[in-house]
């Protein structure tokens, strides 16, 4: 296992060292002949400082979701380093759990015919959520994600997109230090999508940390302060968010990705 400097650590609330992460093919009773493994990431390294806002771009299958799915313990990861505030997700995977909020693309998990709200509760309760305080926590993210209208009504009776915000307040009911979001704002009309890029900013300014995978441009020339690009498992380079329109990361994100290598994506790309 990679040793890391302590100074690495204490800087960024987010390390990935070296990370790989292979999928190997199984069949339920015998093996699949001429499958071969897939690398979903290979040597991947990432610092993402407290408080940062972290776009990562990449094409379909590129490794992003698997990517927020190892720093939240989902997944572990083959080989290399992951740690989230100091802790390692192997060797410590309940105090990263502790610390990361995490809402997926496509949420499944909740319980159709309860309520937003009892979902809510009963996710607080999951959590050690102290009973008395789970009403307030509730209220509070109700609010920061406008469902506060919503929140009588069963779960199956609520849009794709409501769902989706649904999804990110229950990540946000355990009050997280890193808030990882997968493409949060695929189902979101234009209103509610600018909504959610304010909250991000404000959370940000909290000094939470948020890693959020996207295909958006538009997303990520808003609201993040980096852009990274990941394309086969690897990460094709690192870019500052300030200035750039939206139309401008999508001419180089389609030159970095059709294996240019542009100048101005230079800094970050590991050696």
């Amino acid at each position: 296992m990679p040793v890391l400097e302590p100074s690495l650590i204490s800087m960024h609330s987010i390390v990935l060292d070296s990370v790989h992460k292979i999928f190997r093919p199984t069949g339920l009773f015998f093996p699949r002949r001429g499958k071969t493994e897939t690398y979903a990431l290979k040597g991947f390294s990432l610092n993402i400082s407290r408080g940062e806002v972290f776009a990562l771009h990449g094409p379909n299958g590129s490794g992003k979701s698997t990517t927020l799915k190892l720093i939240s313990t989902v997944l572990l990861p083959d080989r290399g380093a992951i740690l989230v505030n100091g802790a390692d997700t192997r060797h410590e995977p309940r105090r990263v759990c502790q610390q990361v909020g995490f809402a997926l693309a496509s949420e499944r998990s909740f319980f159709p015919r309860l309520t937003v709200r009892e979902n809510l509760d009963f996710f607080a309760a999951l959590e050690n959520i102290p009973r008395c305080e789970r009403r307030q926590r509730i209220q509070s993210v109700l609010s920061a994600i406008q469902l506060d209208s919503h929140a009588g009504k069963q779960v199956m009776k609520l849009s794709s997109g409501l769902q989706q915000r649904l999804g990110i307040a229950r990540a946000l009911i355990k009050q997280p230090r890193v808030l990882l979001l997968d493409e949060p704002t695929r189902s979101l009309d234009p209103s509610a999508a600018e909504h959610l890029w304010r909250l991000v900013c404000q959370l940000a300014a909290t000094g939470i940390t948020v890693l959020i995978a996207t295909h958006s441009f538009t997303e990520a020339a808003t609201v993040s302060d980096r852009i990274g690009v990941l394309q086969k498992g690897q990460l094709r380079g690192i870019r500052q968010a300030k200035g750039i329109t939206a139309e401008q990361l999508r001419t180089e994100y389609m030159e970095l990705t059709g294996e240019c290598d542009p100048t101005f994506w230079r800094e970050g790309i590991p050696a």
